[in-house]
């Protein structure tokens, strides 16, 4: 099907083709929004039951809702152009096509196509293959929901211990997520996202909220973890610890973290107030201890680097319009709603141990 003209209700029915939706449907309390999955395929509704166990709502009014469609990878005439990728990444990930009131969104490697639209939020394509794209797709839709509202993206962990939050931001390969691992192994600690963190000031206090996606961890952070090593077969295990350290370190190899099968249904929440935010900027050839010491960002604007995150190209504003990918993050958006909240710089050399015992704990503990 030619694209050049067509609507998002013309490329719905494209997408969907003879496709029979079932009656059931997948309904998620997210926190902020209720969301509903429906789906031609039950294998695949049971997959995604399975991955969002933790905010299953069967019962509930669903605000949102998303069309997962198990089909051939579709094939449209259209003119995708690259999205480009962040600083730091490589290679061709996703590809868009802009329509009026609507954006298709093609996976280069997989084939994989969304449509965003206001009324059609639509997934088309190999889903059971790649459904770490399905579960992406459908968190989107949340994150467009709290951005609407005016909250501010992070790239950033964040873990929650009597209800007040400590966030973890880190350029590219800091171990934001080990750290947040390591400090989970404490009991009183709660987990509260992995990689999108959203802050909004309502009530004299600023709110952090997280959405309902796994850890994805690398195999080094399995590896050294007792808790997390048997997500890893024993033959890799094997494998792995006969690398290199540096070359461990540097292996993109994603493994899924259950937080509730792991840690306990009990260790999980969407929302708290934020008590402080560390940013990881250590290095790996530094010999010496964690620093970590107080900052202000806006004299510090270098680490806003660490923290800020584009929305991606699933973000459709409330008036219809699209991010672009080369439209600048608002910085002081985010100098705003962070101001007054005590920021921290870790620097000096990478142990996490030393971290995790040393000061994120008592920074949770206040």
């Amino acid at each position: 099907m030619s694209t050049a003209n067509a609507t998002p209700a013309a490329l719905a029915e494209t997408l969907i083709g003879e496709a029979e939706l079932l009656e059931r449907a997948l309904v998620l309390d997210m926190g902020r929004a209720t969301l509903a999955i429906r789906s031609n395929s039950a294998a695949l509704l049971d997959r995604l039951g399975d991955y969002f166990a933790h905010c299953l709502a069967p019962d509930a009014a669903a605000t949102l809702e998303v069309v997962v469609i198990e089909r051939e990878a579709p094939a449209l005439d259209t003119a995708f152009v690259d999205w480009a990728r962040e600083p730091g990444k490589t290679g061709r990930k996703d590809s868009v096509h802009d329509l009026p009131g609507g954006r298709l969104v093609r996976k280069v490697r997989t084939g994989m196509v969304f449509l965003q639209s206001a009324p059609h939020c639509i997934a088309a394509g190999p889903c059971l293959a790649h459904d770490n794209q399905v579960v992406n797709f459908v968190i989107a839709q949340y994150m467009n929901h709290l951005q609407r509202a005016d909250w501010q993206v992070c790239h950033a962990a964040a873990l929650v211990r009597d209800g007040r939050a400590l966030a973890i931001a880190a350029f590219s390969g800091g171990g934001k997520s080990t750290a947040m691992l390591h400090a989970l192994e404490h009991p009183a600690t709660v987990f509260l996202t992995n990689d999108r963190l959203f802050l909004k000031r309502e009530g004299g206090e600023v709110r952090a909220a997280g959405v309902p996606k796994q850890p994805r961890i690398n195999p080094g952070t399995a590896l050294h973890n007792p808790r997390l090593e048997t997500l890893l077969p024993v033959a890799r295990r094997d494998q792995l610890r006969a690398l290199p350290a540096d070359a461990l370190w540097e292996l993109e190899e994603k493994h899924d973290v259950p937080v509730a099968a792991r840690y306990g249904p009990d260790r999980l929440t969407d929302e708290a107030t934020l008590g402080g935010f560390v940013v990881l900027n250590w290095r790996r050839d530094d010999a010496s201890p964690p620093r970590v010491a107080a900052v202000d960002l806006t004299q510090r604007r270098d680490l806003l680097a660490a923290i800020m995150k584009s929305a991606g190209p699933f973000y459709q504003r409330a008036d219809g319009s699209f991010l672009a990918d080369d439209e600048p993050l608002d910085e002081a958006a985010y100098l705003d709603v962070l101001a007054g909240v005590p920021v921290f710089e870790v620097s000096g050399g990478i142990d996490f141990n030393a971290l995790v015992a040393g000061h994120l704990i008592p920074l949770l503990e206040g």
